[in-house]
């Protein structure tokens, strides 16, 4: 069953669905697979993957913002290389394969992988996305299955079926990622709610992250962000302006970690003003704001044909004149946080601007945007004064605070050493289960065989004991390691199971025309 009870009430098509289950079949096979592989597989299986996703992070580029309409290519490229080889080598002293011994507390902790991922993938960084969920699957034994936005769907395909020919050329079981063709808001609930899915990492807009949140199934969600960056007068203004425009800038805004609302002191206002300029922003009048607002907000909702659109071109759309190299739309405003709606996420290279006559009244402003949205998300502090950033740091609620750093990729770990991520955990604040970067460590939970602490009570001896750590389904201890699996091994289903695959997929289709 997709669903339980629930997929007729979903009016999920019947082939979509048969198709979905056949899906859901194949990954539960590969992942009962591959929880027995030893980590040097692991290894040599995410590495090949890398280095496909590598190879054909520009012909991904391209083709994402040819089907969406969003983004940079050349900025693309660059956030497609770096969830590949650089997402893999972050994770290489990560050992979530083998069992851990630890004498000294009498204890022996075994790992178990998830199984089945539904991993959501967004419009606005498809293939990204797609690349650094299928490498954590891969380096925490699990299998994937996406659902990509439709505003996605054909380079999202495209991508998982490269990747996982790479993975099944380097010795994986077939069916370890998996991408739904067709998808829709019916068989995305309906895969939710599937007794077979073990988690679900959900990325993409706050309706869908409710929904996988009451699912049924274990989901790990992240929230809307809404960056507020303070510049300090400590700060070396030019630089920090330079930092800003060109992080707001990177791929159009439409990483959710780009700054939104930027704040300075009015001491330092005239300054900031000219290192913004310089960076090749354009700071708006006040009849440019009305038009910017008008346009960008209709009715206090955002208008989404902004997303993912340069500077320029959302400039014209509002009646603005400005200079064919303008990277960034710089809005003043008086008012912040429900007041204003320039002050939401924008997700376009529009920043609103604040100046305040005190650090005290800064820190209340940033407070009071994170209040409106982007609670436990990310901010950026810039300058010299570190007593005020640990503040500034203090008394936000958010759980990640760049300082002296671009926040689209300081924030995402690509400019700081904060953990590299397209999932960036809100934590309580957020409303989400975790709070820092997401990674393979959170697909994995273990088993502690935990002997009795009295020191009179010995440890049992260990040295004979052959430890078995098994995947989804094949979680026993006792059961026998399996061979060490080869390029032959993992070219694809065994044909029984393959039999009964498509005879339960003939079966569905039948029943659906009769």
């Amino acid at each position: 069953m997709l669903a339980h009870d629930d997929a007729p009430r979903l009016a999920v098509p019947d082939k979509a669905a048969a198709r979905a289950r056949m899906k859901v079949d194949r990954a539960g096979w590969a992942v009962r697979a591959y929880g027995r592989y030893d980590r040097a597989c692991v290894m040599k299986v995410a590495r090949a993957v890398a280095e496909a996703a590598h190879q054909f992070a520009q012909t991904y580029a391209e083709w994402a913002v040819r089907e969406t309409g969003m983004g940079v290519v050349e900025h693309k490229r660059l956030k497609n290389e770096l969830s590949a080889h650089p997402l893999v080598d972050f994770y290489s002293d990560t050992n979530l394969v083998d069992p851990r011994i630890d004498n000294a507390r009498k204890m022996v902790e075994l790992p178990k992988p998830a199984g089945i991922i539904l991993a959501l993938t967004p419009a606005t960084n498809p293939i990204s996305t797609l690349y650094y969920k299928t490498i954590l699957a891969l380096l925490s034994r699990n299998a994937v299955i996406f659902s990509p936005h439709p505003m996605a769907k054909e380079c999202c395909r495209d991508a998982a079926a490269r990747l996982e020919a790479a993975a099944v050329a380097a010795g994986a079981p077939a069916g370890l990622i998996q991408c739904i063709e067709e998808p829709s808001v019916p068989l995305v609930q309906a895969l939710m709610m599937s007794p077979n899915v073990q988690v679900i990492l959900a990325t993409g807009g706050s309706a869908m992250v409710r929904a996988a949140y009451s699912s049924g199934n274990p989901a790990i969600g992240v929230g809307p962000g809404n960056a507020p960056v303070y510049v300090d007068p400590s700060a070396n203004q030019g630089v920090a302006a330079q930092r800003i425009v060109e992080s707001k800038a990177f791929d159009n805004s439409v990483l959710c970690t780009n700054e939104s609302v930027l704040i300075s002191l009015e001491e330092n206002r005239q300054l900031l003003e000219r290192g913004l300029r310089a960076a090749g922003a354009h700071i708006c009048t006040d009849a440019e704001v009305a038009k910017l607002r008008d346009w960008l907000f209709p009715h206090g909702h955002l208008n989404t044909a902004a997303v993912g659109k340069s500077a320029v071109w959302v400039a014209q759309q509002a009646g603005i004149h400005v200079v064919p190299s303008t990277k960034t739309l710089i809005a003043p405003v008086e008012r912040f946080g429900s007041e204003e709606p320039l002050t939401k996420e924008k997700l376009c290279p529009v920043l609103a601007f604040v100046s305040v006559e005190s650090f005290e009244r800064a820190v209340s402003a940033a407070t009071m945007i994170l209040r409106v949205t982007g609670a436990g998300h990310s901010a950026a502090f810039h300058g010299e004064n570190p007593q005020r950033a640990v503040d500034f740091a203090s008394a936000l609620p958010v759980y990640r605070i760049v300082v002296n750093a671009p926040c689209s990729q300081g924030a995402a770990g690509f400019a700081t050493h904060l953990a590299p991520s397209f999932m960036i955990g809100t934590g309580y604040f957020g409303r989400s289960s975790v709070g820092e970067n997401i990674g393979p460590q959170h697909l994995v939970h273990w088993t502690r065989l935990a002997w009795n602490s009295d020191a009179a009570v010995p440890l049992s001896d260990l040295s004979a004991v052959r430890v078995f750590s098994g995947g989804s389904g094949a979680r026993s201890a006792a059961s026998p390691p399996a061979p060490t699996p080869t390029v032959a091994q993992g070219n694809g289903l065994d044909r029984d199971l393959l039999r009964q695959l498509i005879l339960q997929e003939l079966r569905e289709l039948t029943r659906g025309q009769s």
